[in-house]
Parts: structure tokens; C-alpha cells; sequence
């Protein structure tokens, strides 16, 4: 991998990360066409702790509430770590299951046709009214198994997470706002887990300098797009995404057959 592979690959899945047409869709799709085989895990892991530091930055003021457990943050707090259950059991159960996965370019894109319906039905729904403090216990473990499923190239996380939020009723800017916070966890325990596998068997030979460009631009990606789902989930424009998920699977299995 050269550093503009590592540069277009970092902008590719800071865009995705957040914009609900699936980042490891894309990595994998991106990956398969440059014909990039090495440490493919372990980057795309890098890239996802890249993506972190925006949403760090854009809501902050949400978290430093939830570290000094402010009073009116707490039942949100405890609903993330809710939510985070479900996934974490389904990445460590299906781990190699789901590494497979990452090298099928073909499935990836009728994963791809299912997070276009996905987002297509959740903007035909009409939205809800309720902030995250009002869901029953047993709602954020629903939007975990989203966020679990997701692990699945194609498959989009901010989307399936911020559909299975307004299914259960949620305002629009409550449904992102949880999506991006129950994030955090997911993202930088999977790197935390691929960082000590990694340091096991001494597979990391990337350059310090391609990892570095890599990541800066999956940060600076990563923070244009958390802005543009914001303003596109308040318009009611999801479906615009849909017809994008649709395009990008057609050429790709159209590919794949030729």
C-alpha cells in the first residue's frame, strides 16, 4: 500500500463512516478493485479510531456531561452501555466469521441493496418525538443488534442504528446523536482488541508515514460528513442515499459477472 492508497482509502471511509452507505462496504469494495491485500484488517481498524476523533469534537459537550455523570445525562449513558451489549457478544462470537467476510467483494454489494432499503422504508416512517431517556429498558438493546449486524461489510452501522432509533420512536436529532455516542465504545474497543492481536504476532509492517495519512484523512472526512448526515437527516433526505447504495451494488456485481 502507497500513500495515496492509504489517503483515498482514509477519506473513503471517513466519508462512509457517517454518511449510512457502510464504510467497510466501501473498504472492502475499494480494496478488492486497487488489489490491496495486506493488513486490510488491522487499517481499516486504524481508520475507524480516526473516524472517533470527530465525534469527539462535534459532541463534546454530550460527553464531558456523561464522564462527570451529570444527573440529566445518566440514563442516556446507561443506555449506551445497554446498547453496546448485543454487539459486543455478536463481534466476539463471530469474529473470523466476519473477517471472511471482508474479502467478498460480491456479498458486499447485496449488503449494499439491503442498507438502501433500509434507509428507503425508515424515511417513508414518520418520526418520532421521543429523546433517548424516554425509551423502555429493553429499546437500546434492539438498536445494539443493529449496530451488531452491521459488523457485516454493507451493511451500514450509522444507518441501520439511526433506523432502529426512530423505529423505536426517537426524534431525528436524538436518533443521530445516540448513534454517533454508542459509536465510540464499539470503535475503539474492536481497535483496542486488533491493536493486542496485532502486537501477538507482529503483523503490523505498514509505514509510520501511510498509517499517518491515512488516518488524518479518515479525521478530517469523518467530520465533513458527520455535518452533512446531520443536515440530510433533518431535510428527510435519507432515501437520496438509498439510490446511491443501489448504484454502487449494480456496478459492482455487474463487475463481478462480466
Amino acid at each position: 500500500m502507497n500513500s495515496f492508497q492509504a489517503v483515498f482509502l482514509g477519506l473513503i471511509q471517513g466519508l462512509t463512516e457517517f454518511i449510512p452507505v457502510s464504510s467497510s462496504g466501501h473498504l472492502v469494495i475499494v480494496q478488492s478493485f486497487l488489489n490491496i491485500k495486506e493488513d486490510q484488517i488491522l487499517f481499516n481498524v486504524i481508520l475507524h479510531i480516526g473516524t472517533l476523533i470527530p465525534i469527539f469534537i462535534i459532541f463534546w459537550q454530550d460527553i464531558k456531561d456523561m464522564i462527570l455523570l451529570k444527573k440529566e445525562k445518566r440514563k442516556e449513558t446507561f443506555y449506551i452501555l445497554l446498547a453496546i451489549i448485543p454487539t459486543g457478544i455478536i463481534g466476539v462470537l463471530f469474529e473470523d466469521f466476519f473477517e471472511k467476510l471482508f474479502a467478498n467483494a460480491y456479498l458486499t454489494a447485496l449488503m449494499l441493496i439491503v442498507t438502501g432499503l433500509i434507509l428507503y422504508i425508515t424515511e417513508k416512517i414518520e418520526s418520532g418525538v421521543k429523546e433517548v431517556e424516554e425509551l423502555k429498558f429493553w429499546q437500546p438493546l434492539i438498536v445494539g443488534l443493529a449496530q451488531g449486524a452491521a459488523i457485516i461489510p454493507g451493511i451500514s452501522r450509522s444507518g441501520s442504528t439511526i433506523a432502529a432509533s426512530l423505529f423505536q420512536g426517537l426524534n431525528r436529532e436524538a436518533a443521530a446523536r445516540f448513534s454517533f455516542l454508542m459509536s465510540i465504545p464499539v470503535i475503539g474497543g474492536a481497535g483496542f482488541l486488533q491493536f493486542l492481536k496485532v502486537v501477538e504476532t507482529d503483523a503490523f509492517n505498514l509505514e509510520l508515514k501511510i498509517v499517518l495519512f491515512g488516518f488524518l484523512a479518515a479525521v478530517i472526512s469523518g467530520y465533513l460528513a458527520i455535518k452533512i448526515l446531520l443536515k440530510v437527516l433533518a431535510e428527510k433526505k435519507l432515501n437520496y442515499f438509498s439510490y446511491y447504495c443501489w448504484f454502487v451494488a449494480a456496478v459492482v456485481i455487474f463487475i463481478n459477472l462480466i
